[in-house]
């Protein structure tokens, strides 16, 4: 079973395998920068040597690098258009340098452009990417709040059909239950994977982002709470975990570090559920 945690790279990018170790996971995802800032990754030789070599000594992985957060492809602006496909490719080429497969990206919001407007927008920036061998971009489902896309399983779809990219999926359980996919129980979460192989297909799904969510089925808000403590809860997350379909897909958990529960405390729970 791969599961592991969205961990912190300070002091070194070689630093999150160890935290990785920690927390008691197998596998990961990282930002190679602050996400909240337009910024470049800025990893040494040395560093991205040592981050390889733990992850092979230790057997962590697949990796994800996290794309930024104003990383925006269905943007109608020119500028912020840029910038994305910018950051983007330097997001690709560390995961060359690191030997990361996958660099995972939210579609962003089409700002009034309109959603078919906006899904060729992302098609035609992700075309724009000169994208390593062995690394692959994930496009990840979306809570939907506002203009965002990704938040049906088709928009998804239409980009990995349309772009001339061989790009895969990322799915986020609390962005999909957010989105309406009722992941709360057995049949919900039977369907709602169906309704993802239907529109993408699961041969196309890469990752999960395993979260459970504070807010309720269908709300478009994206706030993660604890594996199994939340409005998915146990029965949902029970049911996932174990579901015939998903388990050799890498789970990678973004869950809060609140009410004296870190990552570690969340991937054990991982583990007691699939035990089950």
């Amino acid at each position: 079973m791969r599961v592991g945690a969205h961990e912190s790279i300070a002091g070194g990018v070689a630093n999150a395998v160890d935290r990785q170790l920690e927390d008691g996971g197998n596998c990961g995802q990282i930002f190679t920068h602050s996400p909240q800032v337009w910024q470049n990754p800025d990893i040494d030789e040395d560093d991205a040597a040592a981050f390889r070599e733990r992850s092979r000594e230790h057997d962590v992985g697949p990796w994800v690098i996290h794309s930024s957060y104003l990383v925006n492809l269905c943007t109608p602006k020119d500028g912020l258009r840029e910038k994305s496909i910018d950051s983007m490719q330097r997001e690709v080429d560390a995961a060359a340098l690191l030997d990361i497969p996958y660099v995972n990206v939210h579609l962003g919001a089409h700002t009034g452009a309109g959603e078919s407007q906006g899904l060729e927008n992302a098609v035609s920036a992700l075309d724009e990417l000169d994208v390593p061998d062995d690394v692959t971009v994930l496009v990840e489902s979306d809570a939907g709040s506002g203009t965002k896309m990704g938040d049906d399983f088709d928009h998804l779809g239409y980009v990995l059909d349309e772009s001339e990219q061989d790009l895969e999926v990322c799915l986020d359980t609390a962005h999909a239950f957010a989105a309406g996919y009722d992941l709360s129980g057995s049949e919900g979460v039977e369907e709602t994977i169906e309704e993802l192989d239907a529109a993408v297909g699961l041969d196309n799904l890469a990752c999960v982002h395993l979260n459970d969510s504070k807010h309720e089925c269908g709300t478009n808000k994206d706030e993660h709470a604890h594996i199994g403590e939340g409005q998915i809860g146990e029965a949902g997350m029970r049911a996932f975990v174990n579901h015939p379909d998903l388990l050799e897909v890498p789970l990678v958990l973004e869950t809060p570090n609140e009410d004296g529960k870190g990552f570690a405390w969340n991937i054990e729970r991982v583990r007691e559920l699939r035990e089950e």
